[in-house]
């Protein structure tokens, strides 16, 4: 596994601060997760946070609009510390800025 390059904070869930279990990849999906995790577009998140709450809008999967809002952070950093949005549509087949 590659590091993020998100956060500093590898053992604290990006989300609400408790500790890390488990790494979100902020872009996912067909192949692109794959993508994520070499480019260290990731954050460490608690299992709660991530996926297990019981109410879909309290974790990050299965919510539409965190899904959304990860993959555009996902975007922006990419932007800020890896290159161009021309070369992130090239990467990853799409641009969600």
């Amino acid at each position: 596994m590659s590091k993020g390059i998100v956060t500093e904070f590898e053992t604290i869930c990006f989300f609400c601060g408790k500790p890390a279990e488990c790494e979100h990849h902020l872009i996912f999906g067909n192949g692109k997760r794959n993508l994520a995790e070499k480019d260290g577009l990731k954050v460490p998140s608690c299992h709660w946070c991530h996926n297990l709450a019981t109410k879909p809008v309290n974790r990050i999967h299965e919510n539409s609009m965190a899904e959304n809002l990860s993959k555009k952070l996902g975007q922006a950093i990419y932007e800020n510390k890896i290159g161009t949005r021309e070369e992130f549509r090239r990467r990853y087949g799409t641009s969600y800025l």
